[in-house]
């Protein structure tokens, strides 16, 4: 808690970072010069991050596939009342997955990685820490690639960091552009440690020391690197891509993509264990179900 009372100031003074004034360029530019990617944009999106076998071969798909899937999102916002308030579901792109590399959409996983998800048990139910960080409350990881709400990212800029606030969970994220080295390895957190760059007008982030308890699609992300790309090309557009890199878990490094559009704002915050009897109405329908079939609490 003093950590988090002590970043506050740090964060206040970023959200309140002026925006350079004037009519909106392509890319429009803060006071000091650099490319303006402030604002509250969203990464909400239908389109999957692999690529579904029955797209092999596809990278986009036809104009009346792309009305089918987006008539099916939104007449599934009418389906359950809980939905209806608050799932973001997102539009498709036309695009059949968000990884562009390698070029069949698929995540390339090394053979001991795809065994190692296999193998994995089904989500447990003994107590809290045998569910995931997300359900938790603790942290929603990174990268954010889609998902079903609070999908918005706040990006404020000073001349020397940018601020990743991200609306799921509140976690945010201060990236340095001084130059300065990535901690020692020993040093581990929930988001990793950045650092970032401009390359011409993209923002470039390159994450480290991510902790081995954090995980990306059931993969410990002890020992990965991201590199993350913002590109702003346009008033309304955002270009997100991002490449992964872990020999252990992939036999080449991969990259996907995705756009996001600018929203209004503002953002508020997301008070996760307030009120949260998610938690308890999971464990105790486990111990029921448990129960029920005679069978030990916990087990698989």
């Amino acid at each position: 808690m003093t950590c988090l009372l002590r970043a506050a100031p740090v964060v206040a003074a970023f959200l309140l970072a002026p925006a350079a004034a004037g009519a909106q360029s392509a890319p429009a530019r803060t006071a000091w010069g650099a490319p303006d990617l402030q604002g509250v944009w969203n990464h909400g999106t239908a389109t999957p991050l692999e690529r579904p076998e029955r797209h092999a071969g596809r990278e986009r798909l036809t104009a009346a596939e792309i009305a089918e899937v987006n008539a099916a999102q939104r007449s599934a916002e009418g389906v359950g009342a809980r939905r209806v308030v608050w799932w973001e579901r997102g539009l498709s792109d036309g695009r059949t997955s968000m990884i562009v590399d390698p070029p069949d959409g698929r995540m390339p996983l090394t053979p001991a990685a795809a065994a190692e998800l296999r193998a994995r048990p089904p989500a447990g139910a003994a107590g809290p820490e045998d569910r995931n960080l997300g359900e938790r409350c603790i942290s929603s990881g990174v990268p954010r690639l889609g998902g079903p709400y609070s999908q918005n990212v706040h990006i404020a800029q000073t001349p020397d960091h940018v601020l990743l606030l991200h609306e799921m969970i509140h976690e945010y994220r201060i990236v340095p552009l001084d130059g300065r080295p990535h901690l020692p390895e020993s040093v581990r957190q929930w988001l990793g440690d950045a650092r970032g760059w401009w390359e011409g007008d993209t923002l470039v982030v390159e994450t480290t020391n991510i902790r081995d308890d954090q995980r990306f699609r059931g993969l410990s992300q002890g020992s990965m690197r991201l590199v993350e790309r913002f590109t702003r090309v346009g008033a309304d557009e955002l270009r997100y891509e991002v490449t992964f890199e872990d020999p252990k878990l992939w036999t080449q490094p991969w990259t996907a993509t995705l756009t996001m559009p600018p929203t209004d704002g503002p953002m508020f915050e997301y008070a996760c264990h307030e009120g949260n009897d998610g938690m308890t109405a999971l464990l105790e329908i486990a111990r029921g179900e448990a129960a029920a079939v005679g069978g030990e609490f916990g087990s698989r």
